[in-house]
């Protein structure tokens, strides 16, 4: 293999760069096609295919990796395995994500039974909830621990990231405790704004707002 196709060290060709939330969005995609064509014996892809395979454009997909380093090898393309190993590390994929779930009602239950998690290198080491009668339940080789734990628990199972899934007058409360536990990214499913310290990310997915999105292009 040649150093071109390896490509200059991620962290390091990042690392003086604001990236755009959209680039790291789309690394994502793109590590998925990738898997998919590793499932297909592909060896080598071009940045016009990954592009047309997620409806962007060539220049999109080589500007995108262009901030991480130079991994594609003129007229040849992408290796299709070193390209995605080097994406999960961008991503931090490749050591494994260790996630807390806290709120075990019908979400967070779906969530922790989705198998799709562990193939992408996230694992969910703890899960928490305030009813007393799911605490020291174990779902899917889980547990579930009382939230009133929350912070030791996050420390000892060195939970890397939580997805908050409780009922909005306790979500931020919760959030205080996984902030305190030194959580410093977190998945927010609850319909309200968080408030953190500048180090902690907090994405959001409402639902109701995506399915209104949506509904607007049914007039």
């Amino acid at each position: 293999m040649t150093p071109e196709t390896k490509g200059s060290s991620p962290s390091l060709a990042a690392s003086d760069k604001k990236i755009p939330k959209a680039v790291i969005k789309r690394l994502s995609l793109y590590s998925r096609v990738l898997q998919n064509l590793e499932i297909l014996d592909r060896d080598k892809v071009s940045s016009r295919e990954l592009a047309t395979r997620l409806g962007l454009n060539s220049a999109q997909v080589r500007k995108d990796l262009a901030y991480f380093g130079q991994f594609g090898v003129p007229g040849l393309g992408y290796y299709v395995s070193d390209l995605r190993q080097n994406i999960k590390r961008i991503l931090g994929t490749d050591r494994g994500v260790r996630i807390g779930l806290v709120g075990v009602g019908n979400l967070g239950t779906a969530l922790m039974s989705y198998g799709g998690f562990s193939r992408q290198g996230f694992h969910i080491v703890a899960a928490f909830d305030s009813d007393k009668r799911k605490v020291g339940a174990v779902k899917g080789g889980v547990t579930i621990h009382d939230v009133a734990d929350l912070s030791r628990v996050c420390r000892t199972e060195r939970v890397d990231i939580a997805i908050l899934a409780v009922p909005a007058d306790h979500a931020q409360p919760v959030c205080d405790l996984l902030v305190e536990a030194g959580v410093v990214a977190i998945l927010n499913f609850v319909p309200i704004h968080l408030h953190v310290p500048d180090s902690v990310k907090v994405h959001y997915v409402d639902l109701s707002i995506e399915i209104e999105s949506l509904s607007y292009y049914l007039r």
